[in-house]
């Protein structure tokens, strides 16, 4: 339904163009404002397998706790060993337990992550029954199905091309996940997988979130997955100056978001799934909401491939963009999830654009202490963890946060949890070529 408004005039007298340019101005407006209250997206589940363990539980307690999961992997091989940085947060699950040993070798890694965080998330949305046919699935991954790439490639040189796998091509493509949650629960609407990089998870959300305020689905599966541990990865980083250097300390000490001593990020691995739903939707089954997403924006740098553009310009548009289509005032986020990885460029462009776009008030937590740099996975589990925050009026501290670089402005939170009223939080993600995505999550 669309509201139209009409200029009343005698015939035969003109109306004056300014009369008809604001009569269009209100009928966009009021167009918004109808978009807004009657597709408002609900998150109603959510499932997470990360560096602290198999659920949402254990993610978000080991959060609390401070915990890391960073491990040193030179002992794992030859090949880690001879790496110049074999640091690395794997996920901690038992993948045969979860899937069953016959299903966990037919597919790669990443879709295995994502479709434990899926079965984790469905239940907690309540196990609906929906129609396939407006039941969709858009899941971020940056880099895909690696390890069956880099194992069959290791058999092709090895044995043979008789001995690759004939499911290769399955395993290693990049919307194998996606494909994999959706056979497994029937949606029919749309399968489909973001590639940005680091915020892959993040706009994945956003992508499903346009699907229901568009009107194609009901209810959508969205979230991120990155299974990309690997001597390749972990070599390539160190050659691009990105991942933190050890320094003789505790490997778990190396990832130190807006630290003064910050080197770099340390890799992760892990998945983050959510179900969303609109509200009508999540109604009309009598379901639990944990948040709304209110707010969402992607925008690009278009500045360089790896560096972010030095006054944050696409990252500040993308918080603003956010809080315009919440309707929500820059005083009115109580939190931030930062990306925050560790490096020193990223850390205080993001904490400058922040700090333009909310002010310095907000209370600010960057996980990637504790868990590392989940890449095409980090949106959507620190999503989880924002939404986490404003349900339990908790915000988990910042790990290795030792002395607050000076140019961050922030109140980033060290030390201990802080109990906080969270009214709206903001989760951002930012990754390779100049990818920006803002969240912006409220109370139901």
């Amino acid at each position: 339904m669309r509201i139209r408004a009409r200029v009343a005039a005698p015939r035969g007298v003109p109306v004056p163009a300014t009369l008809e340019l604001y009569v269009v101005q209100l009928e966009v407006k009021l167009f918004a404002v109808q978009i807004r209250s009657v597709m408002r997206v609900v998150i109603t589940g959510m499932g997470a397998v990360s560096p602290l363990g198999d659920d949402v539980e254990a993610l978000w307690s080991g959060m609390l706790a401070g915990r890391s999961g960073v491990r040193d992997f030179s002992s794992d091989g030859e090949r880690f060993a001879s790496l110049p940085i074999p640091i690395a947060a794997p996920a901690v699950v038992d993948v045969d337990e979860k899937l069953g040993r016959v299903a966990a070798q037919r597919l790669d890694r990443s879709q295995r992550l994502a479709l434990i965080a899926a079965a984790e998330a469905w239940a907690d949305a309540g196990t609906p029954e929906v129609d396939g046919d407006r039941f969709a699935v858009v899941v971020g991954t940056g880099i895909g199905g690696l390890e069956t790439l880099l194992g069959q490639d290791d058999v092709l040189e090895a044995s043979g091309a008789r001995r690759v796998s004939p499911r290769a091509v399955p395993m290693l493509m990049p919307n194998g996940a996606a494909a994999q949650v959706s056979i497994a629960y029937g949606a029919g609407a749309g399968v489909y997988t973001t590639a940005a990089a680091c915020a892959s998870g993040a706009e994945a959300i956003a992508d499903a979130a346009r699907l229901l305020a568009t009107g194609e689905a009901d209810i959508v599966f969205a979230g991120g997955v990155e299974a990309s541990i690997a001597p390749l990865t972990l070599a390539a980083f160190a050659q691009a100056q990105a991942a933190a250097k050890p320094d003789g300390g505790p490997v778990d000490a190396l990832s130190r978001p807006f630290d003064a001593a910050r080197r770099g990020f340390v890799l992760g691995e892990g998945a983050g799934m959510l179900v969303l739903e609109t509200e009508e939707h999540a109604q009309r089954r009598g379901a639990r909401v944990h948040a709304v997403l209110a707010g969402w924006s992607v925008t690009s740098d278009a500045f360089h491939i790896t560096a972010p553009q030095p006054e944050g310009r696409g990252q500040v548009r993308a918080i603003r963009n956010a809080l315009k289509m919440a309707g929500l005032a820059p005083e009115d986020i109580d939190h931030v999830n930062a990306h925050a990885t560790g490096t020193t460029v990223g850390d205080t462009t993001e904490a400058a654009a922040i700090a333009e776009s909310l002010g310095t008030t907000a209370s600010v937590t960057a996980p990637k202490g504790a868990i590392g740099h989940l890449l095409g996975a980090a949106g959507a589990v620190e999503a989880i963890l924002a939404i986490r925050t404003m349900t339990a009026g908790l915000v988990p501290p910042t790990r290795n946060l030792d002395e607050l670089d000076p140019a961050v402005p922030l109140d980033v939170v060290r030390g201990a949890p802080r109990e906080q009223e969270v009214r709206a939080a903001l989760s951002d993600s930012f990754g390779f070529g100049g990818q920006n995505t803002s969240l912006i999550f409220t109370r139901p």
